[in-house]
């Protein structure tokens, strides 16, 4: 019997639908205490008639450019619906239902970054105008920190509650199910990283060079045309992209883990991983409320002291929970799909306690981490602020330094916590399981995650409403310049933990393909130690090494081509600031307004054109290594794509962080304060770093996840066409399609790269 069938066969008795509504019902809690954070950031004044006109035009852009960005995705969202309900599945109810669940993980991904969007283009301004009063400073850090409560909230309630409710439905089916639901979630999000990260890193970049480098103005001077299209791509980019990032390795996670559960421990091992992050919606909460910044203290040091209060609230619980619901001994376990699971030694609470724990902490310690390498109050931040004495260059080798040596660090964690979870039983199922819990684990803080992600490009945007608009003085000043930097400290802090769930999910997932491969072997009659060498996949054979070099290089290739988008964008935002300036020189007086419509256009504009390429790269290529090369290779290739995407993810968004902060320090009146040559050097260096930190490096996270997704889900047809009876034709034509479509949008989008060389001064957005 195989694997799938076994799974079928487990039903839920009235116990289980109780504890699986339970947490439903604890899902359904999550989005009322949203809702109630949501009317509390909302009651809060929105300042002065200036403010209120800026934050319009904001929200204006912002909403416009994400129901253009939606209308696109449809598209790639309904071929996908088919293709998924086009290959193998048990029977017609699984394919039905991975693909309606595909649709819903997407719309779930699309309402949390709309939320996201949405809220934060309001709040702003609010946390602006909050500066401005009596206790300012307390006042405000609270607006910021509950709005990105609300999008926390939202983020759990919903990825448990969608969780939650294909378990009751489908039962034993549910693991290969929530498959299209964490794929839908992981594509959407990957789409919107990489839209909104172009978006705002083009008007940041554009912005930078014209006003502060030609003309000599401050960063969200009025009369650069290109500082509403800033403010707009922080809620694009950071609000509404991050936070469904953050939804998406909530989804993804837990489907590794429902997988991997059902194989290790049965039945409980499809409902534990619901009830982890049950525990973390409670964790959530208590982080949210208990960020509150004492008299005199650093603002980050509240946000940090929540975190840890509440990562050591939801530890506790989880032990609790693993020691009530999980039996003692793996022979008391309800039917693990696993057959060598019985019988084995060990406590099953023990290893689930462990597990979780390793997550939790491994959280905590990325959260010091990277604070270290980005937080203006310490040494590498400190270090690179003073290279900008002797030029920009030294301040762009000295962001790189950091951002290599983080990297090093910060998969060493990684890799100890993957590791750890690993050695926790001697069962190769068992210990994926565990990793997949280590996952869950550091999910039970991703609400407080999320909360501290937003908490950034708020802070970031009410600085520059209050910059434009010339109605915070003194003090209020002060404090939205001290909320901007702790703001870029969490937010590289969540590009953090953001990877490094991204790992434990590819690591489980990696589990999960193997899984796929043996019960495809299993349905087509071959018994694995018969499969021969086109179904291997030692490390050390030399097919293998070469899926390692392709996985390693689709990064590379990745990342490219998000810089490369932003280096286009950002030259026609150039062009259009440089044209405005020049033909309207009432700009400078005060006298003429900008045009900030165009340059939002043009951002719009090149975003949505840019996201091809890169979302076909991430679909396309494990199909192509997999149907052309095998399932050895393939599995090459993820190991590949996780190993390299790890490493550059760090490197790009903590050398971002970086120099980003270490322009803060500068600004602050060190080494000669704005307007110095230290100045000029910092702000090159911060150009360098927005497409690093913001498009290329958080956009990683998402891919690692999608390529794995489209593995599980290809594995049972390259299997199938692999068996000596198939037609190998069918198979190599696939592969070649997947390569000949993958190099056609890279030549175009090659093609597209001396458009700006190519356009007038005076050309604008038709």
């Amino acid at each position: 019997m195989s694997e799938s069938t076994l799974a079928q066969g487990l039903e839920l008795g009235a116990g289980d639908l109780t504890v699986v509504g339970v947490v439903a019902v604890v899902a359904l809690v999550a989005l009322a205490v949203g809702g109630l954070l949501l009317k509390e950031v909302l009651a809060n004044g929105e300042g002065t008639p200036k403010m209120q006109e800026i934050g319009r035009a904001v929200q204006e852009g912002a909403t416009a450019y994400l129901n253009r960005q939606f209308r696109t995705l449809a598209v790639f969202a309904a071929i996908v619906f088919v293709l998924l309900f086009a290959l193998p599945a048990e029977d017609l109810g699984e394919r039905i239902g991975r693909s309606i669940f595909f649709v819903v993980g997407a719309v779930f991904s699309a309402i949390i970054g709309y939320l996201g969007m949405w809220l934060s283009t309001r709040a702003n301004m609010r946390v602006a105008a909050a500066a401005r009063e009596e206790n300012g400073r307390e006042k405000a850090t609270r607006i910021a920190f509950r709005t990105g409560g609300v999008v926390g909230m939202f983020t759990v309630g919903l990825g448990l509650f969608g969780a939650a409710i294909v378990v009751m439905v489908y039962a034993g089916q549910a693991p290969r199910v929530l498959e299209g639901f964490g794929f839908g979630a992981a594509l959407l999000a990957m789409f919107m990283r990489v839209g909104g990260g172009i978006f705002t890193k083009a008007a940041d970049v554009g912005a930078d060079l014209v006003g502060k480098v030609e003309q000599g103005i401050p960063e969200d001077d009025p009369r650069n045309a290109a500082t509403i299209a800033d403010n707009v791509g922080d809620n694009v980019g950071d609000c509404a992209g991050m936070a469904a990032d953050l939804f998406e390795s909530y989804a993804v996670t837990l489907v590794a883990a429902l997988i991997l559960g059902t194989a290790a421990f049965g039945l409980q091992g499809l409902l534990f991983p619901l009830i982890v992050p049950a525990i973390g919606v409670i964790t959530a909460i208590l982080g949210v409320y208990l960020t509150k910044a004492r008299q005199g203290e650093n603002t980050l040091r509240a946000i940090n002291r929540a975190f840890y209060l509440s990562a050591v609230f939801a530890g506790v619980l989880s032990v609790i929970a693993a020691y009530v619901y999980l039996p003692s001994t793996f022979d008391e376990l309800t039917n693990p799909t696993d057959s060598a699971v019985a019988g084995l030694a060990g406590d099953p609470r023990l290893i689930a306690s462990a597990a979780v724990l390793i997550g939790i902490v491994l959280a905590a310690v990325i959260l010091k981490l990277t604070g270290y390498y980005t937080g203006t109050e310490d040494r590498p931040v400190k270090d690179v602020g003073e290279s900008s004495l002797t030029g920009a260059a030294t301040v762009i080798l000295s962001g790189i330094s950091i951002g290599f040596e983080s990297a090093v660090y910060t998969a060493l964690v990684i890799g100890a916590a993957v590791y750890g979870a690993f050695l926790l039983s001697g069962s190769i199922v068992v210990s994926l399981f565990a990793v997949a819990l280590a996952g869950t684990g550091l999910l039970t803080t991703v609400g407080v995650i999320v909360a501290m992600d937003t908490f950034g490009p708020v802070s970031d945007n009410a600085q520059g409403i209050a910059e434009m608009s010339g109605d915070v003085e003194g003090e209020g000043v002060e404090i939205l310049t001290e909320l901007d930097a702790v703001g870029n400290t969490t937010k590289a802090i969540t590009k953090g933990i953001a990877i490094a769930t991204a790992v434990l999910a590819a690591t489980a997932l990696f589990g999960s393909y193997r899984d796929a491969i043996n019960q495809a072997l299993a349905q087509a009659g071959i018994a694995l130690e018969d499969a021969g060498t086109a179904f291997a996949y030692e490390v050390f054979s030399p097919n293998t090494l070469v899926g390692v070099m392709i996985g390693a290089a689709v990064v590379f290739m990745f990342s490219g081509l998000a810089v490369n988008a932003v280096t286009r964008a950002a030259g026609a935002v150039v062009y259009e600031v440089r044209r405005q300036f020049r033909t309207r020189p009432g700009i400078m007086d005060g006298t003429e307004r900008p045009e900030y419509g165009r340059v939002v256009d043009i951002c719009t504009r090149d975003s949505l054109r840019e996201l091809a390429t890169p979302g076909l790269l991430a679909i396309l290529a494990p199909i192509a290594v997999g149907f052309g090369l095998g399932v050895g290779p393939l599995a090459g290739y993820l190991a590949g794509a996780i190993a390299c995407g790890v490493l550059m993810a760090i490197f790009l968004a903590n050398s971002g962080g970086a120099w980003d902060n270490a322009k803060k320090l500068v600004e602050d009146g060190n080494h000669g304060g704005k307007g110095s040559p230290a100045h000029e050097a910092t702000v090159i260096g911060d150009t360098v770093g927005d497409p690093f930190k913001d498009t290329a490096g958080p956009a990683i996270n998402p891919l690692i996840k999608v390529m794995n997704l489209v593995a599980v889900l290809i594995a049972p047809a390259v299997v199938v066409l692999s068996t000596p009876d198939a037609n190998p034709v069918f198979r190599i034509l696939i592969a070649l399609g997947a390569v000949a479509i993958i190099a056609g949008a890279i030549v175009v989008s090659k093609r597209r790269s001396s458009a700006i060389t190519d356009t007038p001064a005076e050309s604008s957005v038709g």
